[in-house]
C-alpha cells in the first residue's frame, strides 16, 4: 500500500496542487489551532483541529474523509470579544460577546437569525448552528463580516459560540 504524506506549514490552499488527493485517512496536528476545509480554496464544511492525534475521520467529527484545504488559525492574545448584529451591515438588534454561549438566546440575542458581526480582539471564535455547540461550525477572526455568507454559512442560524482557547 502506498501511503502519502503532507506536511503543512501554513496556509494551504489546495492539497490537490501539493500532490494529495483529498482523501484523509489520519491528522496529526503538532501545534497551534487549524481549520481544515472538506474543499480546497478553504471552501465547504469546516473543523477545527487543534494539537493531537486523529486516527479518522469520525475523530475530527465529520461524515466522511474528503479534506481539500487548511490553515492555521491566527490568534495573537488572550483578548476576545465580538458584536453580534441581528441584520446586515451591522444593523438591528446588536448583543456582545467577551465569553463563551451556550444558547444565544440566553445572552440576550432574542433572534434566531445572526446576520453580521464584528470580531475585535486577538482570539478566534467557533459558531455553531445548534445549542451547545453543535451542528456545522464555522471560525471567524479579527474582522467585519457584513452578511452570514462572508463567514461561508448557507444560512444566519447560529445558536452557540464559542472562544478558541487552547492554542499551544
Amino acid at each position: 500500500m502506498n501511503l502519502t504524506l503532507l506536511e503543512v506549514f501554513g496556509d494551504c490552499e489546495n492539497f490537490q496542487d501539493r500532490g494529495f488527493m483529498n482523501r484523509v485517512n489520519s491528522i496529526r496536528m503538532e501545534s497551534g489551532a487549524w481549520v481544515c476545509f472538506d474543499h480546497p480554496d478553504f471552501k465547504g464544511q469546516q473543523y477545527i483541529m487543534e494539537k493531537g492525534e486523529y486516527p479518522d475521520f469520525q475523530r475530527w467529527n465529520a461524515y466522511n474523509d474528503h479534506m481539500g484545504s487548511s490553515k492555521p488559525i491566527k490568534m495573537h492574545g488572550e483578548h476576545y470579544r465580538m458584536e453580534l448584529f441581528e441584520g446586515q451591515n451591522f444593523t438591528g438588534q446588536c448583543v456582545e460577546l467577551c465569553d463563551d454561549c451556550a444558547f444565544l438566546q440566553s445572552s440576550g440575542f432574542s433572534k434566531n437569525g445572526l446576520n453580521s458581526i464584528k470580531v475585535y480582539g486577538d482570539g478566534a471564535w467557533v459558531m455553531y448552528e445548534e445549542p451547545n455547540y453543535r451542528g456545522r461550525m464555522y471560525v471567524v477572526e479579527r474582522g467585519n463580516y457584513c452578511s452570514f455568507m462572508d463567514w461561508q454559512a448557507e444560512d444566519p442560524n447560529i445558536q452557540s459560540i464559542c472562544r478558541v482557547v487552547k492554542y499551544f
